[in-house]
């Protein structure tokens, strides 16, 4: 990998999925000296060695230089860039599965955490495609990487220059779009079919959706709260959208 940018993931669920995934180019793994083993642990430097990767014992204090006040578990892997791709092969894939397309787009969330958290839960719920746009947006970065549990490294995720221009491309393909808002025409989730092909859009944590996002949307939604406050965390309201979208994918494809 000389001459290419490297990235250090750390933790032992972001690394081993990471390894899991086969998608980056791997050049070392970083083990902290005296850690007791572990399953995980031999799992994680069997699939480096497999992956030809160079495997060096470090002083824990090595890796709290590199990596700053972090939990890394004791292990770290140095990996080339994160590989994303294209809206088309988002699209792509959902055809080879034979089903309709399931896409996240995210406008402007900035923060790691919640952009970790919301990759994790996109993973798990069988979304196709993330789409960034390429300014202005948190990215995927070593700390979204352990955000997500390493989730982000088996998703297919998109930068995009134009957010906009996207979703009308988008709507052009036949997806519909519906975007999590505060918004006098927001319905709640049940009210709207979200089984078809679909593009669930989520705001950035203090603004939401940017006036033009929200107005490209097909469908503007909204969750119902009792509580005392009137909104939710971003990495929350999406992840709880797109939970009910896949509960409601899976009770049409039961028998």
């Amino acid at each position: 990998m000389a001459g290419l940018r490297r990235e250090l993931i750390y933790g032992r669920q972001a690394v081993r999925e990471t390894l899991r995934a086969g998608r980056r180019r791997v050049a070392v793994l970083y083990q902290a000296q005296g850690m007791p083993s572990s399953p995980v642990l031999a799992e994680i430097v069997e699939r480096a060695r497999a992956a030809k990767a160079e495997v060096q014992t470090v002083p824990r204090s090595q890796l709290d230089a590199w990596l700053g006040p972090v939990n890394h578990q004791g292990v770290a892997l140095a990996v080339g860039p994160y590989p994303y791709g294209d809206v088309d092969e988002a699209l792509a894939l959902a055809a080879r599965q034979g089903q309709p397309p399931f896409l996240l787009l995210l406008d402007r969330v900035q923060d790691p955490q919640n952009l970790g958290a919301l990759l994790r839960t996109a993973e798990a719920c069988g979304v196709h495609g993330v789409l960034l746009p390429r300014h202005r947006a948190a990215h995927v970065t070593p700390a979204v990487v352990h955000a997500s549990a390493g989730a982000s490294e088996h998703l297919l995720v998109s930068e995009v220059t134009n957010l906009v221009e996207t979703m009308r491309w988008l709507q052009k393909q036949g997806l519909w779009l519906a975007g999590l808002d505060i918004h006098p025409q927001a319905q709640p989730p049940e009210a709207v079919d979200l089984s078809g092909p679909l593009g669930i859009v989520v705001g950035s944590e203090g603004f939401g959706l940017g006036r033009l996002v929200a107005a490209t949307c097909d469908w503007l939604l909204y969750l119902p709260m009792v509580g005392h406050i009137n909104s939710l965390n971003a990495a929350v309201a999406g992840s709880i959208v797109l939970y009910h979208v896949m509960r409601r994918r899976m009770t049409i494809r039961s028998p």
